[in-house]
């Protein structure tokens, strides 16, 4: 059974993970379920070529009553796989059961700031995109920019990825200053006010952490943890727990707050 990500909730709090074998990714999702994340999050780099099949995927997305996202970035640990490659790996995650599919938003065309701007490589993408959505999962369109952004530069971007279909739209930046850090969050808050689909928006830096804890109540839809840190992976979000300890506790959120006060 397929489980919707936003069947019952918003934000959703989802527990991310890599491994090398079904066994190892079906334990690891049983732990996140069990500390509470709300969905659960695979990157597939590590997974194992044999194992990067249909049924090897289903065995994972069976394993827990939780919404499955997968991504494959271009990291590929056993193979000098190219976009295309990837890309079918991810639409056998998605014939497994995910609920949600990454489509990086420079896919097949690698380009500055993860997003390609190329009529045929965006074409592509929505072919993809449509690919996906016929498997029976939702699409996430992401980009990983390794920099501050303005509040103006990432509205832009992420209305671009609605524009090719995506049911998410993500972007994750860098804040390493104070200042970078106050246009984040106001950058989380337009983009609520501005956006039509459900948001990503993550910081990684130096003023990064406090962000993470803050985007949920702002307006951002999912949200990544670990169950615990992981040296092999590098993995540097806040815990399942103390994810849930904040949004368990701060019995507030911007969509508490009347439209019309929050302009």
């Amino acid at each position: 059974m397929r489980h919707p990500f936003f069947a019952t909730r918003r934000p959703v709090i989802a527990g991310i993970m890599a491994g090398q074998t079904p066994a190892e990714l079906i334990a690891e999702a049983r732990n996140a379920e069990f500390a509470g994340a709300h969905a659960v999050a695979i990157d597939l780099a590590d997974f194992r070529p044999e194992f990067r099949n249909t049924a090897s995927l289903k065995e994972v997305v069976s394993a827990v009553e939780l919404p499955f996202m997968f991504f494959f970035y271009r990291q590929d640990k056993w193979a000098s796989s190219d976009d295309g490659q990837r890309q079918e790996v991810l639409l056998a995650a998605a014939t497994a059961g995910a609920a949600m599919i990454d489509v990086m938003g420079d896919l097949y065309d690698p380009s500055p700031l993860e997003i390609t701007r190329k009529p045929g490589a965006v074409d592509q993408q929505r072919r993809l995109i449509d690919r996906i959505h016929a498997a029976g999962a939702q699409v996430v369109m992401s980009s990983h920019i390794q920099g501050p952004r303005s509040t103006d530069q990432v509205v832009e971007h992420l209305l671009e990825f609605e524009r090719r279909g995506a049911d998410v739209v993500k972007a994750v930046t860098v804040v390493d200053t104070q200042e970078e850090l106050a246009e984040a969050i106001r950058t989380t808050m337009v983009l609520h006010r501005t956006l039509t689909k459900p948001f990503i928006h993550l910081c990684n830096g130096r003023f990064g952490r406090p962000h993470r804890f803050l985007s949920p109540i702002l307006g951002g839809a999912i949200h990544f943890a670990v169950v615990r840190y992981e040296p092999r992976y590098q993995m540097g979000q806040p815990t399942i727990e103390a994810m849930r300890a904040v949004l368990d506790n701060i019995h507030w959120t911007i969509n508490d707050v009347p439209a019309q006060e929050q302009a």
